[in-house]
């Protein structure tokens, strides 16, 4: 046993704190690859970094990849976005989900194995972050009820589809009044009869001052909310039928919220570059 690993620690850290199954936390990362570096963008991060920069980490326990073809880029609204610019930027996207209660012990080790991640020449720099965010988890809004999948088995789960939408207000009493009209009117009549099985909703929370220098700080840490729309089909199906809409989300009435990205997506295959032919 090597003394540099200080495999007796292990032992004791996973014997105290909280270890129960929901989604008290997510990373929802939107990058775009440079042009010309599509394929090697794709590799790197099904080869390497979705392993050893996120799902090796203690606490960070489902992950999924999603991408947007050019059809489903053009999907996207508004056209004039706060968070994509232009709205097309991003053509892929990848969600984990973090302990409860583990947000603090999981930054440590994310932010010390990037940073031996990017001196050891494992981190591609043809690429730039659109929209990359750790957030606390809100809400979940459930389609069926008790029916069907929960929240923390929705990366695992074979969904179809995605959905990321962006919801900013005013200020934080906006958004709070925002997210309970979502949670108990708007989301429950707009889930009924769609293909969506259900919406998770999380708000941003600050990045650590010592975060690598390529990552943003996040913005509307007091203002917005992120929703992830898990579809049973696949959105370019039943996108005019059942999304094409949304960008009226939470507007209008004393609780208003501006919608300022809609962007639907579909899972990637893992281990393979399905479709990266198809993002320009």
């Amino acid at each position: 046993m090597s003394e540099e690993t200080r495999s007796e620690t292990y032992a004791e850290l996973a014997s105290v704190g909280p270890y129960g199954v929901r989604p008290g936390h997510a990373l929802i990362t939107m990058v775009e690859p440079h042009p010309g570096h599509e394929y090697a963008y794709n590799r790197w991060y099904e080869d390497d970094h979705y392993y050893a920069g996120a799902m090796a980490m203690p606490w960070m326990y489902a992950g999924r990849r999603w991408v947007a073809t050019r059809e489903l880029q053009e999907l996207r609204v508004p056209e004039k976005s706060a968070v994509a610019r232009p709205v097309t930027a991003g053509c892929y996207l990848s969600t984990y989900w973090i302990t409860e209660g583990r947000y603090d012990d999981h930054m440590k080790w994310t932010v010390g194995i990037n940073k031996r991640l990017n001196r050891d020449a494992r981190v591609h720099q043809e690429r730039t972050h659109v929209f990359t965010a750790f957030q606390d988890h809100e809400a979940t809004v459930y389609r069926d009820g008790a029916a069907g999948p929960r929240d923390f088995h929705a990366l695992d789960h074979p969904y179809a589809g995605l959905i990321l939408q962006v919801v900013d207000t005013e200020g934080p009493e906006e958004r709070a009044a925002l997210l309970e009209r979502l949670r108990t009117r708007e989301l429950p009549r707009r889930l009924a009869g769609s293909p969506a099985a259900m919406v998770t909703i999380f708000r941003p929370t600050p990045l650590p001052g010592d975060r690598m220098t390529y990552v943003k700080q996040v913005e509307g840490v007091d203002t917005r909310l992120t929703l992830l729309w898990f579809l049973e089909q696949d959105p370019r199906e039943c996108w005019t039928e059942h999304f094409g809409d949304l960008e009226s989300l939470g507007a209008g009435g004393d609780a208003a919220g501006r919608v300022e990205l809609v962007a639907p997506f579909i899972p990637t295959v893992p281990g393979t570059d399905l479709y990266v032919d198809r993002l320009r």
